[in-house]
């Protein structure tokens, strides 16, 4: 009898303990629902902040129709801008655009095309109605201008334009945990305020959002062209991380980077249907550069990128094609940099 109370015992206390545990699952998942609703109302909130849709552009004027992300091919355009303290104080207006890429998106294959453009390529801005810098379009255009004359450049519709700051490129850089990422020299540079303040080591490291953005932005030790790999390789750090974030709170972290320092105009719907792209992983990235050779503005002297037009045509079939507007270039091979880009010091 004794015995039999002894295994009663047991299994009410084994029944409790059962109770127990699946009243903390549920807890937990109550929880994690909650909290998944409460990311997601964020995000909303965020994008909504963050959207601003371009006066009388619903579509590019190289498109028929507007384009449905989750059906066609697009081609989003990525415009960094500094608008830092020292700017701002200064009373200055419109940022150049520090760093400009586009990438087109193929909604079949799940691959990207990332294309660098040098700040100081030399090409028609439309705006102005005459050559420039294309850093410029956006000084004196804005958005709008600097979407143009990427059109312009490629022959091919830009459908999305995505416009961060330096505090949102650190903010998220940061949210995901760092970068990791090959410093290729030791130097002392300028932080997001123009100040010569973040050292980098040569080597393998992870960076923060300041020695990320230091590391992106460094003009005067090669080339553009080396500018802009760092660039895209940068990119392609942080897609990974992203990716491979575990903690829940790092989406909340980086929901609030882009919310106060992001501009584009792309919905919350539109922004959602993009992370297709990412199941199963980071989707195949392929980097582009845009060959050409130092040069002067003949108007003023300054100094430009010259672009290589014959290699400018092969990239525009290839980002054309990848879009889908004409026949697959695939037989074209990726664009390689220009090995006789010298470092270029004149703004």
């Amino acid at each position: 009898m004794k015995r039999a109370n002894q295994q009663k015992g047991k299994k009410g206390a084994f029944v409790y303990a059962l109770k127990i545990l699946v009243l903390l699952c549920a807890s937990l998942l109550i929880c994690l629902t909650t909290y998944a609703v409460y990311l997601t109302k964020k995000a909303e909130t965020a994008a909504d902040k963050a959207y601003e849709e371009i006066e009388d552009r619903e579509k590019s004027e190289k498109r028929e129709t507007a384009v449905e992300p989750t059906q066609d091919n697009v081609s989003i355009l990525f415009i960094g801008v500094d608008d830092s303290e020292n700017r701002q104080e200064a009373g200055l207006g419109n940022p150049r655009s520090d760093a400009l890429l586009l990438a087109t998106l193929n909604q079949e294959a799940r691959t990207v095309k990332l294309v660098s453009i040098p700040r100081d390529s030399f090409v028609y801005v439309p705006y102005l109605n005459y050559k420039d810098k294309i850093t410029h379009a956006h000084a004196f255009g804005g958005t709008l201008a600097t979407i143009e004359t990427v059109e312009e450049l490629f022959d091919i519709p830009v459908d999305y334009y995505v416009k961060m700051n330096f505090n949102a490129f650190i903010d998220v850089v940061d949210a995901v945990g760092g970068i990791d990422i090959e410093v290729p020299y030791d130097r002392l540079e300028l932080d997001e305020n123009d100040q010569r303040t973040i050292q980098l080591r040569e080597g393998f490291h992870t960076l923060d959002g300041r020695e990320a953005l230091a590391l992106a932005r460094t003009r005067y030790l090669d080339s553009d062209i080396e500018r802009g790999k760092r660039q895209q390789e940068i990119l392609k750090a942080i897609a990974k991380k992203a990716a491979n974030i575990t903690s829940i709170g790092s989406y909340g972290a980086i929901i609030d980077a882009v919310g106060a320092n992001m501009k584009t105009d792309m919905t919350f719907e539109e922004m959602k249907s993009f992370f297709a792209y990412l199941i199963g992983g980071i989707p195949q990235i392929d980097t582009l550069t845009l060959d050409g050779q130092n040069g002067s503005n003949p108007a003023t002297g300054a100094y430009i990128w010259e672009l290589d037009q014959q290699h400018l045509i092969e990239t525009q079939n290839i980002l054309k094609s990848h879009l889908g507007l004409i026949e697959d270039s695939s037989n074209l091979s990726g664009v390689n940099p220009s090995e006789s880009a010298s470092p270029s010091e004149i703004e």
